[in-house]
């Protein structure tokens, strides 16, 4: 077994490196009005409903697939579509309206070529990304994209290396223009990610969170101290919310209050929860808040629980730093 040589390794992987940035480089220089076709083809696709599908065949596949991922993220409709698997009948996915965006460096890829006929039938435009402008892919296409390289990263030149990352850096390049072209903004991402820490901080509401019902700590404002000390200790925020007969907010006890009243002789049968709220214009939040700005509230005043009224001011929730820790928007 040949012994490994730290050195000789290091040299290599900067020499792919470099290779890989000349070839991304160059693309930059070769970008121009076909690349603006590209982007008037998928937006016109837009406009009819359509959606950009990629195919590819093995690295190229997974390029393609990487590609149409991005574009659906960015708000552009696409898919993939195995050109192997669409010659068995998965070309049917195709319909009129949609872009097809055909993937091969060398534009001979058998597999791919075999199904450009059936491309052509259903009148969709072709977009190719490819090395090789006079290869079959290149002459059916309606735009070519040109993505040669001078050699791959492999010191074989065999392994695609070079050429799926220029792919990828264009396909990239595609998604990105047509983002901005469309004015897709931090909403329009989350909605297409909403599983992500993105989407929670950009989508869920206070609404979404809060405790409801039962699990709020709530009190009358002439009840006696000990219940509400027994109201908070049984439900576990830290703070009872008091409230008048139609359940509006008229302020909050909290474990901090109660620690500064303790400090002064008292007798807690004897003292209602209105003769010791110190709080009667307590921070309160919305349901249709974002839950992210709660949180900036709860940051800025060091708090670790709110209480939730509507527009008129009634109590309809609470809020604890656990629930939005646990939704994943902190």
């Amino acid at each position: 077994m040949r012994q490994l040589n730290p050195a000789t390794l290091l040299d290599r992987a900067r020499s792919v490196l470099e290779a890989e940035a000349q070839a991304i480089t160059a693309l930059v220089e070769r970008l121009g009005s076909e690349f603006t076709e590209a982007c008037r083809l998928i937006h016109e696709c837009e406009q009819r409903h359509g959606r950009v599908v990629v195919s590819g065949m093995g690295k190229a596949g997974h390029i393609g697939n990487k590609i149409a991922a991005t574009l659906a993220s960015t708000g552009t409709p696409s898919f993939f579509l195995h050109p192997a698997e669409a010659s068995h009948g998965d070309i049917g996915m195709l319909m009129r309206g949609d872009v097809f965006l055909a993937i091969s460096n060398s534009g001979e890829t058998e597999e791919l070529v075999r199904i450009l006929p059936a491309v052509k039938r259903f009148d969709v435009p072709l977009i190719a990304m490819t090395g090789r402008r006079e290869s079959s892919l290149g002459r059916a296409a309606d735009v070519i994209l040109d993505v040669s390289v001078t050699a791959e990263a492999c010191p074989l030149n065999l392994a695609p290396t070079t050429s799926t990352t220029a792919s990828l850096a264009l396909g990239d390049a595609l998604a990105v223009s047509m983002l901005e072209a469309r004015g897709f903004t931090e909403k329009d991402f989350a909605r297409s990610h909403p599983g992500g820490t993105l989407g929670r901080r950009l989508l869920l509401h206070v609404e979404d969170v809060m405790r409801r019902g039962d699990r709020v700590p709530a009190v009358p404002a002439d009840v006696s101290l000990r219940m509400a000390l027994e109201e908070m200790s049984g439900k576990r925020l830290g703070f009872t919310a008091v409230v008048d007969g139609e359940r509006r907010l008229v302020g909050v006890f909290t474990d901090g209050d109660l620690r500064r009243q303790l400090e002064m002789p008292t007798d807690i049968d004897k003292l209602s929860i209105r003769d010791v709220l110190r709080s009667t214009t307590p921070l309160r939040v919305q349901p249709d808040m974002l839950a992210v700005e709660a949180v900036h509230i709860m940051e800025s005043k060091q708090i670790t629980a709110l209480p939730v009224v509507d527009e008129k001011n009634v109590l309809v929730g609470a809020l604890n730093v656990h629930d939005l820790f646990h939704a994943g928007v902190m």
